[in-house]
């Protein structure tokens, strides 16, 4: 194993696996960065009216790719706080997310104004990524902000996948599930789309604004039911009605083109090549893994301690995989599913000697916290224990993230300005 001339070699094994794991994230980060994916993808500038519309973590920057190319657009770009840039004509609007508020709501109902002015002849470039799901606010039928915030807690607490949760949230929207393009009927509308979703399936992504939607709210009934998300009054009188139901064969979504432009399989392609370089042997456990953050780190580790078994002395091998888990709130915690991985591993590893890993959002926020992720080692379970912390106390309480606060073990980024989901990397050392 090889690792970089400039003064890692001279730490120790432990702090160089530290130091090649978040190296690893930083190229699988660059790796889906807008102003690197977008140019390769964004035709000549059409002639006429050009409108750029989009909602995500990372739609300011992929607005900001497009104006590089295309100079001074019109339209309006929906992002998270703290995920804004400077554009040049395009407006940028930011809202709250994972939980709606009424800056997403009005944003939501501007940019269904400004679709709406638009003639057959004009032009619609969409940027959408994942988080466009919360910041993309505008309940169907009478349901309140206030419903719609509760029910996205629910969901986020319930621990359904995000596939199930996007389905739910499609039929209760006036903007999801092909509803944001069929507003800008009968203009012409490419969609640009970074996937956040395991299996990159662009109907799940930020809730398919612009992707014609196959579900039923019957679908968004028995996900209800099956996680036990509570349904209001108003929003029973949704499904039930026209409104819940949105054919996926409408003239509406006719001229729509939809593109997906960056994946979490690309990023991981990225983190193998990279640690090939290093001298790295490499295997790619799967790019759309999910299931409770818990019970995902147990299988890893289990997959690393067969791998730390069979590597000849000075041998590394590397384990890759992403995809989105997610959390069942059981206790009072603050976490996220890529601390609550890390924690669930090292309680599983128990401080197996050569051991050490990473996980992380890609869009620098893991759960609802300002932190990407965590990162342990073989010293992480003694560490925890002269603090006088307990990691499998923490772990009952999902209380990842001040665990690995109390250890200096966050991995904090700051945003990213994109957004291909998680990313875990084991590195194992005999």
């Amino acid at each position: 194993m090889h690792f970089p001339d400039k003064g890692v070699a001279k730490r120790s094994e432990g702090r160089r696996h530290r130091a090649v794991l978040k190296e690893l994230f930083d190229v699988a980060v660059a790796a889906a960065d807008p102003m690197r994916v977008v140019p390769s993808v964004l035709p000549p500038r059409p002639k006429g009216r050009v409108v750029v519309i989009g909602a995500g973590k990372a739609s300011a920057r992929m607005g900001e790719a497009v104006e590089a190319v295309w100079g001074a657009c019109e339209g309006l770009i929906l992002t998270r706080d703290g995920y804004t840039r400077e554009l040049e004509g395009i407006e940028v609007v930011c809202a709250s997310h994972p939980v709606p508020d009424r800056r997403g709501r009005a944003g939501t109902r501007r940019l269904l104004q400004l679709l709406d002015t638009c003639e057959e002849d004009d032009f619609v470039l969409a940027l959408i990524s994942g988080g466009g799901s919360a910041l993309l606010t505008c309940p169907a039928g009478d349901i309140t902000l206030e419903e719609e915030q509760e029910l996205t807690r629910s969901l986020l607490a319930s621990g359904a996948p995000i596939s199930q949760m996007n389905t739910l949230r499609k039929h209760l929207s006036r903007a999801k599930g092909g509803r944001l393009a069929a507003a800008a009927w009968p203009a012409r509308m490419l969609s640009l789309i970074i996937s956040d979703v395991p299996g990159d399936d662009p109907a799940m992504v930020a809730s398919g604004p612009t992707v014609a939607d196959e579900t039923s709210p019957e679908d968004a009934r028995k996900i209800a039911a099956h996680w036990s998300i509570g349904l209001t009054a108003s929003m029973h009188a949704v499904l039930a009605s026209p409104a819940g139901t949105w054919p996926w064969a409408v003239p509406e979504l006719s001229r729509v083109e939809n593109v997906m432009i960056a994946a979490p399989a690309m990023s991981l392609d990225a983190a193998r090549q990279h640690a090939a370089r290093l001298g790295i042997r490499v295997r790619v456990l799967g790019d759309a893994i999910e299931g409770e953050a818990r019970d995902v780190a147990a299988d890893h580790a289990k997959t690393a301690l067969e791998e730390l078994a069979v590597l000849a002395p000075g041998e590394t091998s590397l384990l890759l995989s992403g995809g989105e888990c997610t959390v069942s709130r059981r206790g009072r915690g603050t976490g996220g599913p890529n601390a609550e991985f890390c924690l669930a591993l090292a309680c599983a590893l128990e401080g197996a000697k050569g051991i050490s890993a990473i996980a992380c959002d890609t869009d620098g926020v893991d759960g609802a916290a300002e932190v990407a992720g965590a990162i342990i080692d073989e010293t992480t379970p003694a560490r925890a224990r002269t603090l006088g912390v307990s990691m499998h106390a923490a772990l009952d309480q999902n209380d990842s993230h001040s665990f690995f606060a109390a250890l200096g073990d966050q991995v904090i980024s700051g945003p990213t300005l994109t957004n291909v989901n998680d990313f875990r990397a084991i590195l194992v050392s005999r």
